[in-house]
């Protein structure tokens, strides 16, 4: 399939004089995280997606999908790899023209840290009521923080709620400006677990049904403009993770991209699931996906925020057709 398109696009820009003519374009931007190790980051730092696309992929890391929201829309930014499903959410409830087309990665719901010395745990959770804490807003992070919370029976009206990202978030809990700081990340959840432990366990996110999948985003202009250099874009993630068996070297590999150790990226990758298209297009995406679903789910969680004016199906901009 690689090898096919290549030849059709040196072809075409032999016909055309110019391959910016055949492919709409002879860069693609994606956005991604630092601290969020994935198998894809080989082929990023193997340049198996330039190679299979043939044009220029140039990778920008953001601190949040909010960021990697904002650079698309600037028009900076073309597919944005492992954007929370949130951030996603909120651009198109505000008219974002964007499209989900992957699901990046599967994992456990971001962990919530309650400083140490507060002696506050989820049996005591209510004591949180009227205190200041750190959470990156309108991110996967934010999703867990009021799902938790709820589950809890906290009510976060009572709250100073401080939009920090994770980085500052864990340095806020350090010095003690926030009781709490909610976290993604190898590196920053690793320093707020030094002052700090999450309000719920694993069990108990588990047991009250909340957790966490990350997308493939897309500019409605890219998609339409490039729909075979976004089909390939998948395809090379999908072999990506096909490969990846955590072995010392994809670890050390990942780790140097990731901005982690080889110690903590293992760790972090050990929760996490990468769905194959197979089983992507079966269990996410169609009228009974996981993805609409999980995205309409969202849309209620925050429209109580910083959200309004609502209009259509979120749905419709869910379109798995690429991965096939």
């Amino acid at each position: 399939m690689k090898k096919l398109l290549q030849s059709v696009v040196a072809g075409a820009a032999m016909l055309s004089g110019t391959t910016s003519m055949a492919l709409a374009t002879d860069s693609v931007n994606v956005a991604f995280f630092l601290e969020w190790a994935t198998p894809n980051q080989i082929a990023k730092v193997d340049k198996a997606y330039d190679d299979a696309m043939g044009v220029d992929v140039n990778w920008t890391d953001f601190s949040t999908g909010v960021a990697m929201t904002e650079a698309m829309l600037a028009g900076d930014i073309d597919i944005a790899y492992s954007q929370g499903l949130a951030p996603f959410v909120t651009a198109i409830q505000q008219g974002a023209p964007l499209k989900m087309v992957g699901i990046a990665v599967v994992y456990e719901a971001n962990d919530c840290f309650v400083a140490n010395n507060l002696g506050i745990s989820s049996a005591n959770a209510s004591e949180l009521e009227g205190a200041t804490v750190a959470v990156p807003l309108n991110t996967m992070a934010d999703f867990s923080f009021r799902k938790q919370m709820a589950a809890l029976g906290v009510d976060t009206s009572t709250m100073t709620i401080v939009d920090q990202a994770p980085a500052d978030g864990a340095v806020s809990l350090a010095d003690g400006s926030v009781a709490m700081a909610c976290i993604f990340g190898g590196n920053s959840a690793a320093a707020a677990g030094e002052v700090g432990t999450p309000i719920m366990s694993t069990q108990e996110k588990t047991d009250a049904g909340i957790g966490s999948f990350d997308v493939i985003s897309v500019t409605e202009k890219f998609a339409t403009e490039n729909p075979d250099l976004l089909r390939t874009f998948l395809e090379v993630t999908e072999e990506a993770n096909a490969a990846w068996v955590a072995s010392d070297d994809q670890i050390a590999k990942v780790a140097a991209d990731a901005g982690m150790s080889a110690d903590k990226t293992r760790n972090q990758m050990a929760g996490f699931i990468f769905p194959t298209a197979s089983e992507q297009i079966a269990d996410y995406f169609g009228n009974n996906g996981i993805a609409g679903a999980a995205a309409e789910s969202l849309g209620v969680t925050f429209v109580k925020t910083n959200v309004k004016g609502i209009t259509g199906s979120i749905a419709a901009t869910i379109d798995g057709s690429y991965l096939q």
